[in-house]
């Protein structure tokens, strides 16, 4: 876990020696093309490599390593100046890693990523007091005010950004979302109550939208509609705040694609359009790439179908133009397999059922295995695209497999989907392969 007093840290030599020359961000761009290359997601940035190379970060979570060793081959983890994993870590006597927050216990690789350990367990598991306490706040109902707002308060704001997205793609939403909301708060009270420069300022406005931004998400994959569209006006208006063309187009990017889940395509496309316009010279063809697809979902929503297709060629064009080192982080979800995903649902839209099938087969099959919720979801399409195309057995075969997963995924969004899938299905319910997925469903909506 990240050092303490009682812990001193030591330079890490090795590791700056295998940057050479290159800045500390010319060699963050250097790994986040690594992790590409090998289909890894990592959000690398200077100050990552900074805490590696100061000693702060004594070793890297199973992603990063297996991107370092693909960057450095021949070289271990000693090799690169970083210390043993359990010794690192510690291990309980009975050799199992301590749990970081109450999820689904299911089998999954355990969490090694010390950068980060004890922001999972504040931001994650401590309630609005202890999350105060990490941002260096003091209780939230405290009379005291906040004063001077430095750097590690910062992080901390940084950090819960990256751990909600980090365990939304593994296990979905449901276990999420209230905790998220106490960092948020905490967050904005740093803003509102703190004394700050205007370095300080611009990133903790920065980390504070893009916080509200992800707990936004965790509305909307949750279904609280209402509230997903709250968060996502109050990153806007920080956006707004700041003067931040990036965070704006995160902030229109997302309230786009709640405006379609919530049936007001109209709405989908300009916020769409208000977004392409705020990245316009952010110098991202994938962002400006995921941008056409929302508007691509509204144009279908719209009955649009001309102006859907142009929407998806767009998408398809700027894709194909290749990742630059201007990608937002929060992208990282962003490949061959959410743009197939995002296809497919467009698609259905227009009610080709048979097209969505195509893509949604693509999408599950181009997903990197970590991506778990987004396995899920795209399975969920491709039942329901199946169970519209008539091809009966083969739906109920796929949602059997999104059954499977649900243990995994705390996602209400996945289970509307599959949902959907059932009520297609129910005129077949004397198939025996549809009876059992039908049970199986019926049982997991009360389990």
């Amino acid at each position: 876990m990240p050092s303490s007093p009682s812990t001193p840290t030591t330079p890490n030599a090795a590791f700056r020696l295998l940057r050479a020359d290159r800045s500390p961000g010319e060699f963050a761009a250097a790994v986040r093309r690594a992790a590409r290359e090998i289909g890894e997601q990592v959000s690398c940035d200077a100050r990552y490599i900074g805490r590696v190379e100061s000693g702060e970060i004594r070793c890297p979570n199973y992603a990063y390593e297996r991107v370092f060793r693909h960057m450095f081959p021949g070289l271990g983890l000693a090799d690169m100046g970083f210390e043993p994993r359990e010794s690192v870590r510690g291990r309980r006597a009975a050799g199992t890693l301590a749990p970081p927050f109450p999820v689904a216990a299911t089998p999954r690789e355990p969490e090694t990523d010390e950068e980060s350990d004890v922001l999972r367990r504040a931001f994650m598991t401590g309630g609005p007091a202890a999350i105060a306490t990490t941002l260096v706040l003091g209780p939230p109902a405290a009379a005291e005010p906040v004063h001077r707002v430095g750097r590690s308060q910062v992080r901390a704001v940084q950090d819960a950004v990256r751990e909600i997205r980090l365990h939304d793609d593994r296990h979905g939403a449901g276990a999420l979302y209230r905790q998220a909301g106490h960092s948020l708060g905490a967050a904005y009270r740093l803003l509102d109550e703190g004394s700050y420069g205007q370095a300080v300022a611009d990133d903790l406005h920065a980390g504070a939208g893009e916080l509200a931004i992800s707990v936004g998400w965790l509305a909307h994959d949750s279904g609280r509609h209402a509230e997903a569209r709250s968060y996502y006006g109050e990153a806007l208006a920080t956006a707004r705040m700041a003067g931040d063309p990036a965070l704006e187009a995160h902030a229109f990017c997302n309230a786009s694609f709640l405006a379609r889940d919530a049936g007001r395509p109209r709405e989908a496309v300009r916020a769409a359009q208000a977004a392409q316009e705020a990245a316009r010279h952010l110098g991202s063809p994938r962002l400006l790439s995921l941008l056409a697809l929302r508007e691509a979902g509204g144009r279908a929503g719209l009955g649009d179908r001309s102006g859907c297709e142009r929407a998806l060629l767009r998408a398809q064009s700027l894709f194909g133009r290749g990742p630059r080192d201007a990608d937002p982080q929060w992208m990282t979800f962003y490949g061959e397999a959410e743009l197939a995903g995002l296809e497919a649902q467009s698609w259905a839209a227009l009610g080709e059922h048979h097209r969505a099938v195509e893509h949604a087969r693509r999408a599950i099959g181009l997903q990197a295995p970590h991506f778990t919720r987004n396995i899920a979801l795209y399975t969920a399409e491709l039942a329901t695209n199946l169970a519209c195309a008539h091809r009966v057995d083969e739906a109920a075969a796929t949602g059997a497999r999104v059954l499977d997963l649900l243990g995994r995924v705390q996602s209400p969004r996945v289970r509307g989907m599959l949902a959907s899938a059932a009520q297609t299905l129910q005129p077949y319910a004397r198939r025996p392969d549809v009876a059992g997925f039908l049970r199986r469903q019926a049982e997991s909506r009360t389990a």
